[in-house]
C-alpha cells in the first residue's frame, strides 16, 4: 500500500509556498484592510468625542436660554393686612329679670323678632301683689288715724283759744292756759307723725309696685331672640345677681371683631377700607370701614393680638353670630394697571405712597431672543404682584427666573412686602 502521508506532505508545501501567485497578492491584501479597519475606528472615536462635547457643551449653555418668563398685564391690585375675626351683632341685650321668682310664663322663642315693649315673659307676681295690697290697707289706716287727729287738733287749738280769751279776762288760771297750749301742742306732732308715716309707706309702696312691675319682662330693643337661658317652671334668684332669660340682638348690622398681629397694628388706620368673606361664601366680600382698635391687646399662645371692628349691613339676614371671617384691611389698591409677578423685581426699594413710588431692576426678553435689563418705577406691591407705573408696556415679557438642570433659579433677591 503505497504511503499517502509521503505522498500529501508534497502537496502541502506547494500549496503554502510563498513562491506560489495567491500567497503573494493574500500578503500585499493584509496592510490595506488593516488601514481600513483603523480609518474607520478612528472616524468612530471622533465622532463619539464630538458628540459627547457638543452633548456637553449645549447641557452647559443651555441655562442661559431657558428662561421663565411672565407677560405684562393691566389688572386690579391690592395690599392688604389680613387676619381672622368673628361676627357679632353691633347691639344686643341680656334680658334678664329685677326680682326673683317662678318663671311662670315665657312669651318668646329663639328666632323670634320682638319689638322694643313687646312681653317677653312673666314673674310669678303673687308675692308682690300682697306686699302692694298691704301698703295699700296701711295707708287706709293712715288715712283713718289722721282723719281722728286732725279732729283733736281742731278741738284743741279751740281749747287753747278759750283759755287764752279766759286769761285775758282773768277768768281763768295760768295752769289752765298751760294745759290747753300743751295738748293743742300734741295734737300737731300727733299729726305730724301719721304725715310722716304715711309718706314711708307711700314709699314702700312705689317699691312694691315697681317690683310687681318688673314680675312682666319687655324688649328692650328691636331686635332677634338669639339665645334663651331660662326655661318655664323656673325659680330664678335675683338677690345674687341678675338671671338672664332671653338675649335679644339687632342683626342688621354686625360687627367685625378682626384679631391683628403686633407686627401688623401700626400699619392700620382708622377709618380704612375693610371687607371680609366666610367659609360658607367664599366669593363673596362684605366691605366696611374700620372704626376702632381697643387699645388693651388679647394674649393668645405668647401671640400678642389686638381687636379691629368695624360693621357691616345684614338687612338679608346672612351673617349670624359668633361667624369665622377673613379680614382683608386695604393700605393699598390700584385698578386698571400694569402688573408684574414680584419674582420679576430685583433691587426692589418699595415707595411710601402713591405720590413717592419705589424703584427696581426688571429683565426684558425681547422678541430677538436678547435681554435687556431696565429700571422701573413702582406703586402698590404685594406678595405676589407689583404695579408698574413706568418702564414697561403691556404684552412686554419680563423675566421671572431661569431653568438649570431641572432646578429653577430667580433672576435676583427680590423684596416681597408682606400682605
Amino acid at each position: 500500500m503505497p504511503d499517502t502521508r509521503t505522498e500529501i506532505e508534497p502537496r502541502l508545501r506547494e500549496t503554502v509556498s510563498p513562491s506560489s501567485p495567491g500567497s503573494a497578492k493574500a500578503g500585499r491584501a493584509r496592510p490595506s484592510r488593516r488601514r481600513r479597519f483603523l480609518f474607520l475606528a478612528l472616524l468612530v472615536l471622533g465622532l463619539i468625542v464630538a458628540g459627547g462635547a457638543w452633548y456637553r457643551w449645549g447641557r452647559a449653555a443651555a441655562p442661559d436660554q431657558l428662561w421663565l418668563t411672565a407677560t405684562a398685564e393691566r389688572g386690579d391690585i391690592e395690599d392688604a393686612i389680613t387676619a381672622l375675626g368673628t361676627l357679632q351683632p353691633v347691639s344686643y341685650v341680656d334680658v334678664g329679670t329685677q326680682v326673683s321668682g317662678q318663671l311662670r310664663t315665657l312669651h318668646v322663642a329663639i328666632g323670634d323678632r320682638v319689638k322694643a315693649g313687646d312681653l317677653l315673659a312673666e314673674i310669678d307676681p303673687t308675692v308682690y301683689q300682697s306686699r302692694v295690697e298691704a301698703d295699700r290697707a296701711q295707708l287706709a289706716n293712715l288715712a283713718a288715724q289722721r282723719a281722728e287727729k286732725e279732729g283733736q287738733l281742731v278741738l284743741a287749738r279751740q281749747q287753747a283759744e278759750r283759755q287764752r280769751n279766759l286769761k285775758a279776762s282773768r277768768a281763768t288760771s295760768d295752769d289752765a292756759v298751760q294745759v290747753a297750749e300743751a295738748a293743742l301742742t300734741a295734737a300737731q306732732a300727733q299729726l305730724g307723725a301719721i304725715d310722716a308715716q304715711t309718706r314711708q309707706i307711700e314709699s314702700t309702696l312705689k317699691g312694691d309696685e315697681a317690683n310687681l312691675g318688673y314680675t312682666k319682662i319687655y324688649a328692650p330693643i328691636d331686635g332677634t331672640v338669639v339665645s334663651q337661658s331660662a326655661r318655664r317652671g323656673q325659680t330664678l334668684n335675683a338677690n345674687q345677681s341678675a338671671p338672664i332669660i332671653v338675649q335679644v340682638a339687632d342683626l342688621t348690622t354686625m360687627t367685625v371683631e378682626a384679631q391683628v398681629s403686633e407686627a401688623d397694628v401700626s400699619r392700620l388706620r382708622l377709618g380704612m377700607t375693610a371687607y371680609f368673606t366666610t367659609l360658607g361664601m367664599p366669593d363673596k366680600r362684605w366691605y366696611g370701614a374700620l372704626r376702632q382698635i381697643q387699645p388693651t391687646p388679647e394674649v393668645v399662645n405668647n401671640v400678642v393680638l389686638y381687636n379691629a371692628l368695624f360693621d357691616v349691613p345684614n338687612q338679608d339676614g346672612a351673617l349670624m353670630t359668633q361667624m369665622t371671617a377673613q379680614v382683608f384691611f386695604v393700605s393699598a389698591a390700584a385698578q386698571d394697571t400694569l402688573l408684574v409677578p414680584v419674582a420679576a423685581l430685583s433691587g426692589l426699594s418699595p415707595g411710601t405712597s402713591s405720590a413717592a413710588p419705589g424703584r427696581a431692576t426688571v429683565r426684558v426678553l425681547k422678541p430677538s431672543g436678547s435681554v435687556e435689563t431696565r429700571t422701573v418705577t413702582v406703586g402698590v406691591t404685594n406678595r405676589a404682584q407689583a404695579e408698574v407705573l413706568s418702564g414697561l408696556e403691556p404684552g412686554e415679557q419680563v423675566i421671572t427666573g431661569s431653568r438649570r438642570q431641572g432646578v429653577d433659579a430667580a433672576p435676583g433677591p427680590a423684596r416681597r412686602p408682606r400682605v
